[in-house]
C-alpha cells in the first residue's frame, strides 16, 4: 500500500488549504485514515482520523471546527479540509493508514498506523 499527499503549501492566518492523500489499494474502504503533524523537534501529533467508510471521525482538540476530514472511496483518497489556519498549525503534514479500521485510541496513536504518506508541508505566516 502506497500513500501519496499532496496540497500543503504557505497561507496567511485565516486562510483555508485542502490536504490530499491518495491511497493505493484495493480494500481503502475499509481503512482507517488518519493526518499527523510534526515540527522540528517534536514527537508526531495526531490530528484527525476517519475511522472507516462510514465510521466515526475524531479530531484534537486545537483542530475542532476548523478541519475535517473525509474520504472517496471512489477515488481512494482521504481529505483534510483546513479552515481558519493558524501560525501553530504550521507542520509537516502526514496521512497514515490503518488496515483494518480502528477503535477509541488506537485511532489517536501513530504507531497502530500500518502505513504512511510522505508528508506535506503547511506553513501559515501571522
Amino acid at each position: 500500500v502506497q500513500l501519496q499527499a499532496s496540497g500543503g503549501g504557505l497561507v496567511q492566518a485565516g486562510g483555508s488549504l485542502r490536504l490530499s492523500c491518495a491511497v493505493s489499494g484495493r480494500t481503502f474502504s475499509s481503512y482507517a485514515m488518519g493526518w499527523f503533524r510534526q515540527v522540528p523537534g517534536k514527537e508526531r501529533e495526531f490530528v484527525a482520523a476517519d475511522t472507516w467508510s462510514g465510521g466515526s471521525t475524531y479530531y484534537t482538540d486545537s483542530v475542532k471546527g476548523r478541519f475535517t476530514i473525509s474520504r472517496d472511496n471512489a477515488k481512494n483518497t482521504v481529505y483534510l479540509q483546513m479552515n481558519n489556519l493558524l501560525p501553530e498549525d504550521t507542520a509537516v503534514y502526514y496521512c497514515g493508514a490503518q488496515g483494518y479500521g480502528c477503535s477509541g485510541y488506537g485511532c489517536y496513536d501513530s504507531d497502530e498506523y500500518d502505513w504512511w504518506g510522505q508528508g506535506t508541508q503547511v506553513t501559515v505566516s501571522s
